[in-house]
């Protein structure tokens, strides 16, 4: 992974912190300039414009731990000194393929608002909380990373980009088995946010969709939900505070209530489509089910 000032800073001292939780020191990063030559990262760098300044972690005691919490410190927070990411982040956990320690990427970024982009996340097996609350309240990112795993673990995503908004397109989820609480509240209040792709799941986890859209309110397509059973807690507040939303295609046939659904439509537009599957019998309407004002269509 690397790090640069964005274009037009001219310069800027930037540190990091690891996680406490694992009394972890500096000695286990290592920094360069080129890429080739290495030296710990023991203390605040000053920054040259037009530099990358690439990471790695030093060996395996890197690879078995927690990289979270708090990775710029120093100028780059408190005098807002625009930040450019880039390389794969595994780079931090000796090049691991996957993610093995659980909280691993937790909070590494959270409340950068000056983070302009992200590096790469290639993993596709992640572990619980990995990526917990990474890009928390980073207000600057615009885009998000391609997030390819197809193997989830419970909280895995849960508010990765809580906040984030100036994002305006969600990335793929392409896993078809979810965990527990695993997209809860992933974008919530990502206020520029006006296109999520589609969420193939079709068998549902305890919470795994909670809070998460809940206050984009330039969204105005839901993702097709094409799960036909609900389970506890899975869709509750999903699109609350969404004004603009005005088309939901929502397959399940289980029946709407305050376990499933709470609150999941609560200020959305005022009118709009809504369409259910044909084989469903419910007829619940209201911030819990179907929108009042809103069509209904069948599929």
């Amino acid at each position: 992974m690397y790090f640069k000032l964005a274009d037009g800073e001219t310069s800027g001292n930037v540190s990091y912190q690891f996680s406490e939780y694992y009394n972890l020191h500096n000695k286990y990063l290592k920094i360069s300039t080129d890429g080739s030559n290495w030296t710990d990262w023991t203390e605040a760098i000053s920054m040259s414009p037009n530099v990358k300044y690439y990471v790695k972690g030093e060996d395996d005691y890197v690879r078995n731990s927690n990289i979270s919490s708090g990775f710029f410190t120093s100028d780059v927070s408190q005098n807002q000194l625009n930040i450019k990411c880039g390389g794969n982040i595994m780079s931090l956990v000796n090049m691991n393929e996957n993610i093995t320690t659980n909280y691993c990427f937790c909070t590494l970024f959270k409340n950068i608002t000056n983070l302009l982009t992200p590096p790469k996340l290639p993993a596709t097996t992640l572990a619980n909380n990995c990526y917990v609350g990474m890009f928390y309240g980073c207000s600057s990112l615009t885009q998000a990373p391609a997030l390819p795993a197809t193997t989830l673990a419970d909280y895995c995503y849960n508010s990765m980009f809580y906040g984030c908004s100036s994002l305006t397109q969600a990335p793929e989820l392409p896993s078809t088995t979810l965990a527990s609480y695993c997209y809860n509240a992933m974008f919530r209040y990502c206020s520029s946010l006006v296109q999520a792709h589609e969420l193939p799941a079709t068998t549902l986890a305890e919470g795994c969709y909670q809070y998460m859209f809940n206050g984009c309110s330039k969204l105005t397509q839901a993702p097709e939900l094409p799960a036909t059973t609900l389970v506890n807690f899975c869709y509750n507040y999903m699109f609350r505070g969404c004004s603009k939303l005005n088309y939901i295609k929502a397959l399940f046939t289980t029946t709407p209530d305050s376990n499933y659904t709470s609150n999941w439509v609560s200020g959305v537009s005022s009118t709009g489509t809504f369409v259910k599957s044909s084989a469903a019998t419910w007829n619940v309407t209201g911030i819990h089910g179907i929108p009042d004002g809103w069509t209904v269509t069948t599929a």
